[in-house]
């Protein structure tokens, strides 16, 4: 069964997420290249590419594990987002901001997991 990824609000939302934190990375000092910086658009990044590659799955379980994969992805980016502000790497209006639309992510994600779930 495949599923149209596009069609998907929580999707849209997630990628972008992807843009916002590609943006506000921007300014991060260079030693943070390949540390939090990376880590952090490597796991925003990751909570899309596996809503995206949940859809293409076949079965409903294999899809369900996808969206738990990009459950904790975004989850992990809250967690990074909020080191950043305290490194002094994001503004507040940044680190809020993105600390809203994760959060918001991370249950419309929870949302679309209850309901694959509860499926026979």
């Amino acid at each position: 069964m495949s599923r149209d990824h596009r069609k998907l609000r929580v999707f849209t939302l997630a990628d972008e997420l992807v843009l916002e934190v590609y943006r506000i990375t921007r300014g991060f000092p260079a030693e943070e290249r390949y540390g939090l910086q990376a880590q952090l658009r490597r796991s925003t990044l990751s909570a899309a590419v596996n809503i995206v590659e949940g859809c293409a799955r076949r079965t409903t379980r294999e899809y369900a594990s996808f969206i738990n994969v990009a459950t904790g992805s975004a989850a992990e980016s809250w967690y990074l987002v909020d080191v950043s502000i305290r490194l002094g790497f994001l503004t507040a209006k940044e680190h809020r901001g993105t600390l809203d639309r994760l959060d918001d992510l991370v249950a419309q994600l929870k949302a679309l997991s209850n309901s694959l779930e509860s499926r026979p």
